[in-house]
């Protein structure tokens, strides 16, 4: 399972907590619908930016890597001549 930074974690809790309460306010109408849709929304936002940094990472690292790679054929061909 992937980790969810603190920050992505503080932003579920609060709009949980803000659902909650105008669940309690509101009581079960048509307008709960609207609730509903404003936390699956972010939900999927912040599902989609753990995904993307999860993304840059793995593209940082590959980076990273090709250019060691492209680090050492240099210093190889500079010790050849």
């Amino acid at each position: 399972m992937r980790k969810i930074g603190i920050g992505n974690s503080i932003v579920i809790s609060l709009t949980i907590i803000v659902f909650v309460i105008a669940l309690f306010e509101k009581g079960f109408t048509q307008e709960i619908l609207l609730e509903i849709g404003v936390l699956l929304v972010s939900v999927k936002l912040i599902m989609m930016n753990n995904k993307i940094a999860m993304g840059n990472k793995e593209l940082l690292k590959e980076m990273h890597e090709i250019k060691s790679a492209i680090d050492e054929l240099k210093g190889g061909k500079g010790q050849s001549h």
